[in-house]
């Protein structure tokens, strides 16, 4: 039998830094000493200072967590968050001005990008440029809807059909207790799934301009309570979430189905536009981008990109959304086509979760970020979504680009080790 090399790598390491006899008191459980934070839900100055002065003894220096600025609008983050000890600084680029001829967004936009990592902003920039220079990008939200899927637990089969039954039979109650707590979510379907003596029931809902986790949650909630409360069906027991949804999550059904707004974005770029803005061919392009959809293919990637994450992370953080959506979110499909000497390219995202209100959009950088775009607030949800596709159109174009002319290394050797 053959060891592979990185299981002995990870035994040398292990035999390297452990000594069985002496250090394997290190790696027992130990319950002396153990000092527990007293939570704090409201932050002021005060509880932020006293959090940092207990710390500052073993951890050195945190003041740059806890600025002028942070200690200034403290109760500004209650919401968001709990034992609040400051903030995290992360470096903010833009790109633009990106032309985007959507049914919702419409217009040139200067789009902020939350980022640490170096040549990030450059490369989506670069592709930004090509797009604005061959007209702008199309978008349209396809689809809206975002899933909480409960789960009850029934006695056995026939019960759980029986249970099916008396949803269907009082679906328009349980819309009606759904929706009493909230102004803007709205139950548009549910689906009920059977294994066995489990039930899923897929309630879908539109929420507005908000991402709509929490609302879906609380909604939800309130359907569940109706259900056990009046079913006639026993019920041992239910659970608000069944961790069917795809909730911060990839999964098949959220590729399928879509969870949050399904976009669409796409443009045409000339193959002048190619060489000159992209530094690369049509021809070359596409060449690479067959080799990038086997690669797809092979690894059993749901959907087949390049790297949606990198920008939405970046847009994500920037605008105050919930940066673990990314994980759900950055799934869907790339797709480039010659046409006529043009090159087609168009990407559709079917879990795009995004809020122009909520969450940490109202929070003081995250707010001028939303400001600088022209998508604070109201009636504008569906616009950022659009945004956000059109971003990561933009980052295919380019790393694509950079990958078929063979200069993807030169770049990040210049912009992130050697700037």
């Amino acid at each position: 039998m053959i060891i592979p090399f990185h299981v002995q790598e990870m035994l040398r390491q292990v035999r390297k830094r452990f000594d069985a006899p002496a250090d394997a008191p290190k790696m027992q459980p130990r319950m002396e000493d153990l000092q527990k934070l007293r939570p704090v839900r409201t932050a002021t100055r005060k509880t932020i200072e006293r959090f940092i002065a207990g710390f500052e003894k073993d951890a050195g220096d945190l003041s740059a967590l806890a600025d002028d600025a942070t200690l200034d609008s403290a109760e500004t983050y209650s919401a968001n968050i709990e034992n609040l000890i400051g903030t995290v600084k992360v470096p903010v680029g833009v790109i633009g001005p990106l032309r985007i001829n959507g049914l919702n967004a419409d217009g040139d936009f200067i789009v902020p990008m939350a980022t640490t990592e170096a040549a990030l902003v450059a490369s989506y920039g670069r592709g930004a440029m090509a797009a604005s220079l061959a007209g702008g990008v199309s978008t349209a939200v396809l689809y809206e809807g975002v899933l909480r899927t409960p789960a009850f637990v029934l006695d056995g089969i026939l019960p759980a059909g029986q249970f099916v039954d008396w949803v269907v039979a009082n679906i328009e109650d349980l819309k009606q207790a759904a929706e009493e707590t909230t102004r803007f979510g709205k139950l548009v379907s549910l689906e009920p799934v059977i294994d066995n003596n489990i039930v899923f029931l897929l309630c879908r809902y539109t929420t507005g301009d908000a991402a709509g986790q929490n609302m879906v949650t609380i909604a939800t909630s309130a359907l569940c309570e109706h259900v056990a409360k009046h079913c006639t069906v026993p019920i041992l027991k239910w659970y608000v979430e069944g961790n069917f949804s795809g909730d911060k999550k990839a999964s098949a059904l959220g590729l399928i189905t879509g969870r949050g707004r399904k976009v669409s974005a796409s443009v045409t770029l000339p193959a002048k536009v190619v060489e000159q803005a992209l530094r690369s061919t049509v021809d070359d392009m596409l060449d690479y981008g067959r080799v990038a959809n086997l690669g797809a293919l092979l690894s059993g990637q749901l959907g087949a990109q390049a790297h949606y994450a990198n920008g939405l992370a970046a847009l994500y953080i920037a605008t105050g959304q919930d940066a673990a959506c990314v994980a759900e979110s950055a799934v869907g499909f790339t797709r480039m086509e010659r046409r006529g000497e043009d090159l087609f390219c168009s990407v559709t995202m079917p879990n795009i979760l995004v809020g122009s209100v909520g969450g940490g959009t109202g929070l003081p950088s995250q707010s001028a970020c939303l400001d600088l775009l022209g998508l604070k607030g109201a009636d504008n949800g569906a616009a950022l979504a659009e945004v956000a596709a059109a971003v990561c159109l933009c980052g295919e174009l380019s790393i694509v680009a950079a990958m078929s002319a063979g200069h993807f290394s030169d770049a990040h050797e210049k912009l992130a080790r050697k700037r």
